[in-house]
C-alpha cells in the first residue's frame, strides 16, 4: 500500500479534527499530507472519525489518483492546488487541513479578513484573508485560497470555513485550532465592543520576542 504510515497518520489527524469542538458533524472537513510529489487526503462519504488507512486516495499533484478504495474527498481540489503551489515556492509545508467549525464559518461569513486582536495571530502571519466565495470542490476555490495563503499558515474561506497549513499534521492542525481559536475571541470581544487591532509594527515585535523565548524581562 502506497504511503501506508501517511495514511495512518491522516486517519489520526482526521479523528482528532472530527473530536473537536464547534466542528460540523460526518464530514467535517478534509485532512491531507504531502510526501514528495504524492499526497494522502481523506475521501468522500467517510465521516472523519471512521476512515480507515485503506479509505485514503492517494494523489498525484497533478490531481490524478494513485490509489485508494475511495474517491477523493470533494475538497481534494483545494489540497492539492495548495500543496502544488507551496512546492513550487519551496514552503516548509507537508499537511493542509481544513474544517467547518461554528466560528470559522460565521466570522468567514461577515468579514472580508480576521483582524489580529491577539499577539498569536503572529503565528499564522498576522491577518487572515477571507476568500471570496465559490462553490466548494472547485477549481476556483483553490486558487483563491492559494493566493490567500501567501506568507500565511491560515485562511479563511467564505461561508465554508477555515485552511490551515503545517510543516507536518500535528502543526497543521494545531494551526488549524489556533485559527479557530481566534475567530472565537474576535466574535466574543465583537459583543462588548470594537476590538482593538495589532498594528503590523506590534506583530513584527511579537515575532521578534517569539524569537528568544526566555531572555529576561527585557530582549531588545
Amino acid at each position: 500500500m502506497l504511503l501506508e504510515q501517511e495514511r495512518r497518520d491522516v486517519c489520526l489527524t482526521a479523528r482528532a479534527l472530527a473530536d473537536g469542538p464547534g466542528t460540523a458533524p460526518g464530514e467535517a472537513g478534509t485532512v491531507s499530507v504531502r510526501s514528495g510529489d504524492l499526497v494522502v487526503v481523506t475521501p468522500h462519504g467517510v465521516p472523519l472519525d471512521r476512515l480507515q488507512p485503506a479509505d485514503c486516495p492517494v494523489m498525484s499533484l497533478d490531481d490524478r489518483v494513485l490509489e485508494g478504495r475511495r474517491d477523493p474527498a470533494a475538497e481534494a481540489t483545494l489540497h492539492i492546488a495548495v500543496h502544488r503551489r507551496a512546492a513550487e515556492g519551496g514552503r516548509d509545508v507537508t499537511a493542509v487541513v481544513n474544517a467547518f467549525t461554528a466560528d470559522t464559518v460565521a466570522v468567514s461569513s461577515v468579514l472580508a479578513e480576521l483582524p489580529p486582536i491577539h499577539h498569536r495571530a503572529a503565528a499564522l502571519g498576522g491577518a487572515v484573508t477571507v476568500t471570496p466565495y465559490t462553490t466548494y470542490g472547485s477549481g476556483e476555490i483553490g486558487d483563491l485560497a492559494a493566493k490567500a495563503l501567501k506568507g500565511r499558515d491560515a485562511a479563511l474561506l467564505a461561508d465554508h470555513g477555515g485552511l490551515a497549513l503545517g510543516r507536518d499534521l500535528a502543526h497543521a492542525l494545531e494551526n488549524l485550532r489556533l485559527l479557530d481559536w481566534l475567530c472565537a475571541a474576535y466574535v466574543r470581544a465583537r459583543r462588548i465592543g470594537e476590538p482593538r487591532v495589532l498594528s503590523e509594527d506590534e506583530l513584527a515585535q511579537v515575532r521578534r520576542r517569539d524569537a528568544y523565548g526566555w531572555a529576561g524581562p527585557d530582549v531588545w
